[in-house]
């Protein structure tokens, strides 16, 4: 497995243009924030109606797809799993405010396209392909790159 640095050196080489780099502060974690609400917009009850379990923590989709994807996290450093921990209970302490004065469904799809736009608006001013077009694991490394670089 590549170690965090030589994901972020990667990850760099496509976002050098300070604008593109100014677009992937705001869209990378609106990107992000919006896959979470569109997890916690899946019905719950899964568990229990298929194993007569019930647990509303897992019951949140968002919360069993962070804890999966932290894993990934942890392999790269405590430190980058510490930081996204935080950054996806952020994003669901968001969501719910969210959810509790708009539909989240709704709000989710509109924040990823506008988001995703921006993105690609971003990836053409730079005149490079997104990451992840070259390996889908980079959609995890954007976030983490975005908390490094507006953590320094």
């Amino acid at each position: 497995m590549k170690t965090a640095q030589q994901w972020f050196d990667e990850y760099a080489v496509s976002h050098q243009n300070p604008t593109n780099q100014m677009v992937h502060y705001i869209c990378v974690p609106a990107i992000f924030f919006s896959v979470i609400g569109l997890l916690m917009s899946i019905p719950t009850g899964f568990l229990k109606s298929t194993f007569g379990l019930y647990n509303p923590l897992l019951e949140n989709w968002a919360v069993v797809v962070g804890l999966i994807i932290s894993i990934f996290y942890l392999r790269l450093g405590f430190w980058y799993f510490a930081q996204m921990i935080f950054f996806i209970l952020l994003a669901i302490v968001g969501n719910y405010w969210l959810g509790n004065n708009v539909n989240i469904l709704y709000a989710s799809i509109t924040i990823f396209v506008v988001a995703w736009i921006g993105q690609f608006y971003g990836h053409k001013i730079e005149g490079k392909k997104p990451s992840f077009i070259k390996d889908l694991q980079f959609l995890l490394i954007g976030p983490l790159w975005v908390v490094k670089k507006l953590s320094k």
